[in-house]
């Protein structure tokens, strides 16, 4: 049984936390608000500061929604950084800039601690299931420590690089995902508007090459219209922002990326920040004057 610190208990931090402790680890726990009452009542120790949890833990993760965030975790006051010892392991697996988190690295390197980049994809069903796969920056040694821990959240894991690797494949990971969200939501819209039904278009779809993850999830949801997070929008808005500006950085064009973004844009202009990424699709059925099943029984 390992000591384990776990900072940041939302849709996606919750299940991750509570397969650790379901595993025999003694876990601290530390978020905005309140220890969810399931943590707790597992056997989670909630504890009053991230401080704290870097005391009393050996391996400390964060799970928190942005840059800014992951910084106060580890360097605002009470923050991590000040409860750290030589030998430690700091875990963010959060999404946020490859470049800070190079520079955070660094901060905790210097303290004798080791750090890991470890971002995930799968969403809140891969969370609940343990199912999520995991992209890590870091050196072998601590991929090799913290591996196990991994092992209990998701299935795909995958040491990329050094630090700053894992969020680079994230960032990667969410272009992919904007993109084929446009896609599924431009052709059911198209096959909705020729009079066909949308529903028996995506299952014949899955049987052919245009089959994916998207299709099958998101497909599901632009054709019942649920569009409940999930996924808020407004985070894949926040990681599309970390591709265009570390694109620009580098001299790359990402012109469709930068599609998806105008259309995230446009779902977030009329109050659809906190939708599900999904829900991309009424961006261009607003366009269209039309939406998905709308001419169906």
């Amino acid at each position: 049984m390992s000591k384990i610190g776990f900072i940041g208990l939302g849709i996606m931090g919750t299940p991750m936390a509570g397969h650790l402790i379901k595993a025999g680890h003694e876990v601290f726990l530390y978020t905005h608000g309140s220890v969810p009452a399931e943590l707790a009542e597992a056997g989670g120790k909630a504890c009053g500061s991230s401080k704290e949890v870097a005391q009393n833990a050996d391996v400390i993760i964060t799970m928190v929604p942005d840059t800014p965030h992951v910084a106060d975790a580890l360097f605002g006051e009470n923050g991590v950084a000040a409860g750290l010892t030589a030998g430690k392991v700091v875990v963010d697996m959060s999404s946020i800039s490859p470049v800070e988190t190079k520079a955070f690295a660094e901060r905790i390197k210097a303290l004798g601690c080791e750090y890991v980049d470890a971002p995930v994809s799968g969403g809140e069903v891969g969370a609940k299931a343990a199912s999520l796969t995991i992209m890590v920056g870091g050196s072998e040694a601590a991929f090799d420590r913290v591996k196990p821990l991994f092992e209990l959240m998701g299935k795909n894991i995958t040491l990329v690089g050094e630090n700053g690797a894992g969020q680079t494949t994230k960032v990667a990971n969410q272009i992919i995902v904007a993109l084929n969200i446009e896609a599924v939501g431009e052709a059911l819209l198209f096959a909705s508007k020729m009079g066909a039904d949308p529903a028996k278009v995506r299952q014949a779809l899955m049987g052919g090459f245009a089959a994916s993850r998207i299709l099958e999830v998101h497909g599901e949801r632009m054709v019942k219209r649920t569009f409940d997070p999930g996924f808020r929008i407004e985070l894949h808005q926040k990681d599309l922002n970390l591709a265009l500006s570390s694109a620009r950085a580098v001299g790359v064009s990402l012109p469709n990326t930068a599609t998806a973004q105008e259309l995230f844009n446009s779902c977030a202009a009329h109050g659809g920040g906190g939708w599900d990424h999904s829900a991309m699709v009424r961006a261009l059925e607003k366009m269209a004057n039309f939406e998905i099943g709308q001419g169906t029984a």
